[in-house]
């Protein structure tokens, strides 16, 4: 029986955490999306909220379904990075405490936005943490939990909740969809249902560049995995989790999450998708292309390229401005290329002084930063184009996302056009250089720092077979042997080659 106008508690902890990177702090998740009570609803009824699609997927579906009453406590997301300040986790997690405790016996429900590669300074599942918090404060309540598929699956993750919903596509192009399924496998256990959950971590850790879900072997397992969702009404939900190498967790590994009504239906299909994914490990491998030979493609190519430097991904925690690939191309003297989005404020601040139309020396990661990757490039450059960062994601991961690069510039060297912005974000999204005025279809070579959702967002320009991806240092480099593991369960694939279930 359906249960009328629904008291449904809202919120959510967000953040793909790289170990090695710096360490988030308040201001990441203040500049990104840090909200609280009604602004939560009011964002994500907004034509262009700032959080991502899970909470505005979950609010449409459940205003569409009739009359409920949200109870929002505090959403925090931020971009990917480091392990986030563990004393401010402490205080999220606070108010977290002090709004659900407020709401006991006032909610029906609870709905959870998670990434699943979270970290902090201390803790390896601050995910778990929040979940269990939500169990401790309000009891047995029907609990829905939405992740993204780079999740690390901790055991906690998949018992604390009800039903576990995870991305499909990656590049993530499903996250509204997610939040409404969510929404509606709620209302599936405030109808009476009950569900049940079986999960499969396998000992591959899959280099990143390796989990696209058009083609290739994580695609298959995906896609076996929804055929037999769809062909058994037992199964509610099938979320194959890639994980996240970078976590650096004792639970890396890709992970099969299925939940249904029925337990040995799901125990069956988690281990069906286990032994497919097993069956596929000798193709969760990178292939990359050598900055040499990106060079001369971009040089000398009839057709326009994109070339993605995977290794600095601010998506992934990267610092988004090594120079390995824009110094190469400068030097190469390679023409109509597009290099977007380069994260430095001091430059992107001296180009907004300076104007449009000025030329100067455009000196590249100026200030001293412990980062090994980070280096210094200095060129005579021309102010093109400026802007206060302020964009609205036209396709992709983005769309519809209210975006913050902060102070941006659109300078020229020689043949090679550069965005520079002064808040960090990977280049996903064409308009981060449209809404400057550059013509995206006309480059003969665009560079984005991204590993793999500048697909979903310039897959318009470029095909699958004109996107190269080039190995470079970095990190988020997907060659992993060149990682210092710590937590890393071993041997694990494709690190150490005699590694078995």
């Amino acid at each position: 029986m359906k249960m009328k106008n629904p008291r449904i508690a809202l919120l959510g902890f967000s953040i793909e955490c790289n170990r090695f990177a710096p360490v988030a702090t308040e201001a990441d998740f203040a500049y990104r999306c840090l909200l609280r009570g009604d602004a939560i609803v009011t964002d994500s009824r907004s034509p262009s909220p700032q959080a991502l699609g899970e909470t505005p997927g979950f609010v449409t579906d459940m205003d569409a379904a009739g009359p409920w009453q949200p109870r929002p406590v505090l959403l925090a997301m931020a971009e990917p990075n480091g392990p986030v300040d563990h004393a401010f986790f402490e205080a999220l997690m606070a108010e977290w405490q002090a709004g659900l405790r407020a709401l006991r016996g006032q909610v029906d429900g609870v709905f959870c936005v998670m990434h699943g590669a979270g970290l902090t300074t201390v803790l390896d599942d601050p995910e778990g943490a929040v979940q269990a918090l939500v169990r401790a404060e309000l009891g047995e309540l029907p609990f829905v939990c939405s992740y993204d598929l780079h999740a690390n699956v901790s055991d906690a993750n998949v018992a604390l909740n009800d039903a576990y919903v995870g991305y499909l596509t990656n590049p993530h192009m499903d996250m509204r969809e997610r939040g409404a399924e969510s929404a509606q496998l709620l209302r599936r256990l405030l109808a009476g249902e009950r569900f049940v959950r079986a999960h499969r971590r396998l000992p591959i850790v899959a280099p990143t560049v390796s989990l696209l879900t058009a083609q290739g072997p994580y695609a298959e397992v995906i896609n076996l995995g929804q055929e037999r969702r769809a062909a058994d009404p037992r199964i509610a939900n099938v979320s194959v989790m890639a994980g996240f190498a970078y976590g650096d967790t004792p639970f890396n590994g890709m992970t099969a999450v299925v939940t249904g009504t029925h337990q040995g239906a799901v125990d069956r299909l988690a281990d069906e998708l286990a032994e497919a994914a097993w069956a596929r490990r000798d193709r969760f491998v990178a292939r990359l292309t050598s900055l040499e030979e990106a060079t001369e493609s971009a040089r000398t190519s009839d057709t326009p390229l994109a070339f993605a430097d995977v290794a600095d991904n601010p998506g992934g925690g990267g610092s988004g401005n090594t120079m390995w690939l824009l110094e190469a191309f400068h030097r190469a003297g390679v023409q109509g290329a597009v290099f977007g989005v380069i994260h430095d404020p001091e430059l992107a601040a001296e180009a907004h002084g300076l104007g449009v139309g000025k030329t100067f020396e455009a000196r590249f990661n100026r200030s001293a930063a412990q980062d090994p990757f980070r280096r210094p490039f200095a060129a005579e450059a021309k102010v093109m184009a400026l802007s206060d960062g302020h964009v609205t994601g036209r396709r992709g991961i983005f769309a519809g996302t209210a975006m913050q690069l902060g102070e941006t510039a659109w300078i020229q060297i020689d043949g090679i056009s550069v965005v520079v912005i002064s808040q960090r974000t990977q280049c996903a999204d064409p308009a981060f250089l449209e809404h400057l005025g550059i013509d995206v279809g006309k480059a003969r070579a665009v560079v984005v720092k991204s590993r793999g959702h500048f697909r979903g967002g310039f897959d318009e320009f470029f095909r699958h077979e004109q996107v190269v991806e080039v190995d470079a240092p970095g990190l988020t480099s997907p060659i992993l042997t060149r990682f210092d593991w710590k937590k890393l369960p071993r041997p694990v694939l494709p690190i150490d080659q005699d590694t078995d279930r």
